[in-house]
């Protein structure tokens, strides 16, 4: 990865069927841990993949693959199950976007083929961006369903036809109840982000929508972490799928600072705004959407141009907020954890954590939306006293030294992370408490933050 530092700016100038039986567990080899940088020497056609795709491929400035690409192509065009561990920012996504592509017939009947389901919608967006260029280029009709949206749109487009359905669960269970989806005849499904998915309590109705798809299906399988309820979404709906492990790049650890600052509530305004005109573009994550739209509001009162992005948004607000913000319009987003891992942005040269991510899980999903691509990144954590405990058991899950770094906004153009100036003596706990359990600073309950994301 390369050195590139955040932008900088000097202070001075101012986001069943129920029958259905578990199938065997998993014997296939797990595949050695790749690093999820360089390319792959070979081309895709040297994958298999189909001409005509890998014309469209060149096109999409894609010539050769990634590891995660060149891992698991390949045994998905064979037709095999795939559970692949990779990273956010690995390439997963162009990873099954061609075998969809390539193994995908035309819908007979308004019935959908291939079915892609993901946490979020703006993954679902992002998903068929990438996957539109290759479904054009064999013919293939792609529809997003997802909340937020008016329903009718959707109801429209099933009945003209859908050969490539992406789509939350949530949206898609609605349809189904309106008989608007008929996914018995889906042979091709992706789980992508399958973690996010149960971690957001959507397994339940994951396993409901699998459960009406074609028994003889292929289930490929993406997800960050593949223990807990993902495992139990590949020992029941996979057959001897072909494991695969894309590992973080060593030196992507490097690439990302992370401080963690003793702030109570009365001074983070003040200190957002100090970080905000110092490194920019950046992700500012608030516990709830009130909390957003009022730290976004005050921001935007101290010149600071934000916006906020959260479930209450509607699609179109969201959708001008993400675009405001690649585009440079807007130089700070305010978001909660729905935004986590649905806002894909390389340039994102700090991530400020407003208030303290409900679990290490949490944490990480957060702090990735910076040093991407190659680039480095900052993370600031505001720590209320109340917080040390909770505090410490991410740091020790995330292998961080565990304590506060004194409160200096020069510590974000430095190229070093500070000494640490005060240790945690709370009592140590064995593990970082789970996502959704609890009310860590009166936090959200798991169904809360599920219903959030379902909209």
């Amino acid at each position: 990865m390369s050195a590139t530092r955040p932008r900088t700016r000097t202070r001075t100038t101012r986001s069943p069927r129920d029958t259905h039986q578990p199938r065997p567990t998993p014997t296939a080899p797990t595949t050695p841990a790749a690093p999820a940088a360089p390319t792959d020497p070979r081309g895709f056609a040297d994958l298999g993949v189909p001409a005509d795709l890998v014309e469209a491929l060149i096109t999409m400035g894609r010539p050769t693959p990634f590891p995660v690409q060149a891992m698991t192509v390949g045994d998905a065009l064979a037709g095999r199950d795939l559970c692949a561990k990779a990273p956010t920012g690995s390439g997963k996504t162009l990873a099954f976007a061609i075998p969809v592509a390539a193994r995908t017939r035309r819908a007979k009947d308004g019935r959908p083929r291939a079915l892609i389901l993901l946490p979020t919608r703006e993954l679902a967006g992002q998903v068929a961006e990438t996957l539109l260029p290759l479904a054009h280029a064999r013919g293939l009709r792609v529809a997003t369903v997802y909340g937020g949206t008016n329903i009718t749109r959707d109801l429209t487009r099933l009945r003209r036809g859908v050969d490539v359905l992406v789509a939350t669960p949530g949206r898609l269970a609605d349809l189904v109840e309106r008989r608007a989806a008929d996914l018995s005849a889906v042979d091709v499904v992706v789980l992508d982000e399958a973690d996010r998915m149960a971690d957001m309590g959507f397994l339940p109705e994951v396993v409901r929508l699998l459960d009406r798809t074609a028994d003889d299906r292929q289930t490929l399988l993406f997800s960050a972490t593949l223990d807990g309820d993902v495992d139990t979404l590949v020992r029941r709906y996979q057959h001897e799928p072909a494991r695969h492990t894309v590992a973080e790049e060593p030196s992507a650890v490097g690439d990302v600072r992370h401080l963690f600052w003793g702030a109570e509530r009365a001074t983070r305004r003040r200190l957002t705004g100090e970080l905000l005109r110092t490194v920019d573009p950046a992700i500012v994550f608030t516990r709830t959407k009130h909390g957003a739209d009022r730290l976004t509001k005050q921001l935007r009162q101290d010149g600071i141009r934000a916006a906020a992005i959260h479930g209450d948004r509607s699609q179109n607000q969201r959708e001008r907020a993400l675009a405001s913000f690649r585009s440079g319009e807007v130089t700070a987003l305010v978001a909660t954890d729905v935004a986590a891992r649905g806002i894909h942005v390389d340039a994102v040269g700090l991530v400020v954590h407003y208030d303290l991510a409900g679990s290490d899980k949490d944490y990480q999903h957060r702090s990735g939306r910076t040093g991407r691509a190659g680039a480095t990144g900052v993370v600031v954590t505001f720590v209320d006293p109340s917080q040390h405990a909770d505090t410490a058991a991410i740091q020790r899950a995330l292998e961080l030294p565990e304590g506060l770094h004194a409160t200096d906004v020069g510590q974000l153009t430095s190229t070093q992370t500070p000494a640490l100036t005060q240790r945690f003596d709370a009592p140590r706990r064995t593990e970082a408490r789970p996502a959704g359990t609890g009310r860590r600073g009166g936090g959200r309950r798991r169904g809360g933050r599920a219903r959030s994301a379902r909209r």
